[in-house]
């Protein structure tokens, strides 16, 4: 067994612990394998794990990996800030985006969505603890965008994705709240399906806390190089 596999064996290990002690099914928990600065050698090897979702932060490393890796049946998440002149190449090349936090961008990748395609999945990033370094819509503005952005058409709005502050897991628990009190907003009610938090080091407090999908890079791929 390669480092790979036993390190993808060993994060859904720890997922279905942490879904047990919480009493959910582990079923209700993807998996979404943060690939940023990893080569695509690595990806391709990571995919013959079984793993299927991964989620790139950098849109020109990401575009250079599906090209590299179109053979694959990859389900490619962006996951890094989204700017108004990247938004046609997302809207183009990737399955979810998940860093959507402003009505414009929403409505640009529904437009640069070809009719052709299936509609993209998204999630309002929500800056959940007043980080000043984070990206992220304001918890308050929430319930309206949720108003308009699931009116739509070539976009589905399927949640809410938080990066919270180290060790601040009540965020996770104030996600949950805000995920479940704006449902109600949604235009097609039955799309809102996803909370997007939790990472390596905190996945099992986010899961606890009722996340749907746990991002994690450091515990699949090893330390990340940015100087490549």
């Amino acid at each position: 067994m390669n480092d790979l596999t036993q390190a993808h064996k060993i994060v859904l290990e720890q997922i279905k612990q942490a879904c047990q002690i919480a009493q959910r099914d582990v079923q209700e928990v993807q998996l979404l394998a943060v690939s940023k600065t990893h080569p695509s050698e690595m990806l391709k090897a990571m995919y013959e794990t079984g793993q299927r979702a991964f989620g790139e932060n950098y849109l020109q490393e990401a575009l250079d990996k599906i090209e590299q890796l179109q053979d694959l049946d990859i389900e490619w998440h962006f996951i890094g800030h989204v700017q108004r002149n990247k938004t046609k190449h997302l809207a183009e090349k990737f399955t979810w985006v998940h860093g959507v936090d402003r009505l414009i961008i929403a409505e640009r990748l529904s437009s640069q969505r070809t009719a052709a395609q299936t509609p993209l999945n998204i999630c309002l990033q929500v800056n959940i603890d007043a980080q000043d370094t984070k990206d992220g819509c304001q918890p308050t503005e929430v319930t309206e965008l949720v108003t308009q952005i699931s009116q739509l058409p070539h976009v589905r709005l399927r949640g809410l994705m938080v990066i919270p502050a180290p060790n601040n897991t009540q965020a996770f628990t104030d996600a949950k709240t805000l995920f479940e009190r704006v449902k109600v907003q949604h235009a097609h009610p039955e799309d809102w399906d996803t909370l997007s938090m939790g990472m390596s080091s905190d996945m099992t407090e986010a899961i606890a806390a009722g996340s749907t999908m746990v991002r994690v890079g450091t515990a699949l791929f090893g330390t990340r190089d940015y100087s490549k």
